[in-house]
């Protein structure tokens, strides 16, 4: 699905990412881990045509997505989540939802003026697709509340509702465990795992939460300095002497030992 090639991006004398390469295959759910200050986040903005890179070269099955910017990608179906959610706020959950859909009739001038009745239309379909988004995240009870009322982990699966809007075929995932209670993080990951094995959506996924990792993941790639330090299954990783050591011991190091 995406192959990233020798993939650079400098901030000044600053290497974020540094030669990395890297391939996510279709229909898989891909972890991605490493170190604060890895590249992790950076990697995904490039991908996702948030930054431009220095040099290198992403593909998209086959074709050449290097900078293209996310509006185009988006079209593509390459969409990314935040680690903090980009609700609107004063709208409700499924307004927000609704909104996502592009080239929607009522965007013009002279389809508001002499197209109200295919606006309506459009707008019924679309609020019919967004009770159904909801449902199947488990949160259509809160289709009617205001988004900026809902907790961290509530938003987050409004983000995962956002790419069922849309004909997504991968979606990139920052930390989306980041600040959502244990309870919350199980529905967000049924969701992914409902969205990857009933509608064949492909994952890539930025997370530090290895239970969380080993439960969705196959495979996962560790990033060390920019590059790419390892790849295989989560387990296989958790007892990889290069990837304890990338850590410095900050939890990986233990969890190693203690399940060794």
């Amino acid at each position: 699905m995406i192959e990233v090639r020798d993939l650079h991006k400098h901030f000044g004398g600053f290497h974020a990412v540094d030669g990395a390469s890297l391939e996510i295959a279709e229909g898989s759910i891909t972890g991605l881990i490493g170190p604060n200050g890895a590249g992790k986040t950076t990697l995904f903005n490039v991908v996702a045509g948030v930054l431009q890179p220095t040099s290198g070269q992403v593909t998209m099955r086959g074709e050449d997505i290097t900078g293209l910017p996310p509006h185009d990608l988006f079209h593509k179906g390459l969409l990314r989540t935040f680690q903090i959610a980009h609700e609107f706020g004063s709208m409700t959950v499924r307004e927000n939802l609704m909104m996502v859909p592009a080239e929607q009739s009522g965007e013009t001038l002279w389809n508001a003026w002499f197209g109200r009745g295919r606006i309506a239309e459009e707008e019924r379909a679309l609020m019919r697709k967004a009770d159904e988004v909801l449902e199947f995240l488990t949160i259509d009870h809160l289709k009617d509340e205001k988004a900026g009322n809902l907790s961290g982990g509530q938003k987050k699966l409004l983000e995962l509702g956002r790419t069922m809007m849309v004909d997504a075929r991968i979606v990139f995932l920052d930390e989306v465990g980041a600040g959502v209670n244990r309870t919350l993080l199980n529905t967000i990951g049924d969701a992914i795992l409902r969205l990857n094995k009933e509608r064949g959506y492909t994952f890539c996924m930025i997370e530090h939460d290895m239970d969380f990792i080993s439960r969705l993941c196959d495979p996962v790639i560790v990033m060390a300095e920019g590059k790419v330090l390892a790849k295989g299954a989560a387990q296989e990783i958790m007892q990889n002497e290069a990837v304890i050591e990338a850590y410095l011991g900050t939890g990986l190091k233990n969890k190693a030992k203690a399940e060794a």
